[in-house]
């Protein structure tokens, strides 16, 4: 049976089941679809807890079964906990979990709590996650997107008293709040929790925001390529800053933005031989949210355009490698913003030259 995080609660108040499997990458909302079974356990007579972490391959998981059949003296009903932090339980683990879910089918005594990190689509056609759903409760977490950060930020404020204002200035400042800790979920929980220590309940001043928030924003290479493709001029700017701050190598942020360039090229080559365009993406492995993306960007995007953008990666590929070009800057960094910046706005603009105008000297100026 698979529940969404936001059905939780709910689904807690009509009981509890024996078995739940939490996966996902974002550990402040696991931590706290875990916390809330804990103590909805408690709440019912689960006294006893034992966590098992599966670390190599000589793990016991005898322990693991053994731990389910047995209660101490002192508890009426106890807490299974199994942490995987790879994902992978092995030949041995497939076997005991497989075992350990039929175990917990009806079984009022033990409540079983697997923790898993996320899933790719191969891991959750195994016969041991089969079973876990089969008999009991899965819960896929995701992140919090970027879009969705902002809500998610004024919801958390509301569950304590605390709110911003109304209007467009509220946005503005839930879109700075969203900015300062964009990547970082938890300490985004733990920015909104000094809140309430700072301030007291009610609406919250943009002046008051701006002084109590770090800025902790976490970014990554994938996350750089939607906001590049997604036209987010500004947001580029702020993620390759802090992507150059947190000492990311210059080689792999190229990598990205160059790959990016050439998906966008075999596809539209694609497109321009005869394809549709489903299919030419389905071909070159885009999917989710690249797909959109790249949907939407391809029709603004010439033959002209996509040859330079080519050119213009090639060189920058020089640069990152220490190597001069012609009208370009010499530091890597800078290059790579000139790079982004220049997709960037292909991707957000109707081009507004002739499809056989040469950008080639526009991206190096």
């Amino acid at each position: 049976m698979q529940l969404a995080p936001a059905q939780l609660p709910q689904h807690l108040q009509r009981g509890l089941k024996p078995l739940y499997t939490l996966h996902g990458d974002e550990p402040l909302l696991i931590q706290e679809a875990a916390d809330a079974l804990r103590a909805a356990a408690r709440s019912q007579g689960y006294t006893e807890r034992t966590v098992h972490t599966v670390a190599g391959a000589n793990f016991d998981w005898s322990e693991v079964l053994a731990a389910g059949g047995s209660l101490s003296l002192f508890a009426d009903k106890q807490i299974v906990e199994v942490r995987i932090p790879s994902g992978k339980p092995g030949k041995e683990g497939s076997a005991a979990l497989q075992q350990l879910a039929a175990q917990a089918q009806g079984n009022d005594s033990t409540l079983t709590l697997v923790l898993l990190p996320r899933l790719d689509k191969a891991t959750k056609s195994g016969a041991w996650f089969a079973a876990l759903e089969s008999f009991g409760v899965t819960l896929q977490v995701e992140p919090v997107e970027r879009g969705a950060l902002a809500p998610w930020i004024a919801q958390r404020l509301q569950a304590q008293g605390q709110r911003v204002g109304a209007g467009e200035t509220g946005q503005r400042t839930l879109q700075f709040f969203a900015d300062r800790v964009e990547g970082n979920l938890l300490a985004a929980h733990q920015e909104i929790q000094k809140l309430a220590l700072l301030y007291p309940q009610g609406e919250l001043t943009f002046e008051q925001i701006e002084c109590a928030v770090l800025n902790v924003a976490r970014y990554d290479v994938f996350k750089l390529s939607e906001a590049v493709l997604g036209g987010q001029i500004a947001r580029v700017a702020r993620m390759l800053d802090g992507l150059q701050a947190e000492g990311e190598a210059e080689v792999l942020v190229h990598y990205t933005l160059a790959e990016d360039i050439r998906a966008l090229k075999r596809v539209k080559d694609a497109i321009g031989a005869g394809r549709p365009l489903p299919m030419a993406l389905r071909e070159q492995r885009i999917w989710g949210l690249k797909e959109r993306l790249f949907e939407r960007a391809l029709p603004r995007l010439s033959d002209t355009a996509l040859a330079n953008l080519l050119y213009a990666a090639h060189q920058v590929d020089g640069i990152v490698k220490g190597l001069k070009q012609p009208d370009w800057p010499e530091d890597g960094w800078q290059a790579l913003h000139r790079l982004a910046t220049t997709l960037c706005r292909e991707c957000a603009v109707l081009p507004a030259r002739g499809a056989g105008t040469p950008l080639r000297a526009k991206i190096g100026a």
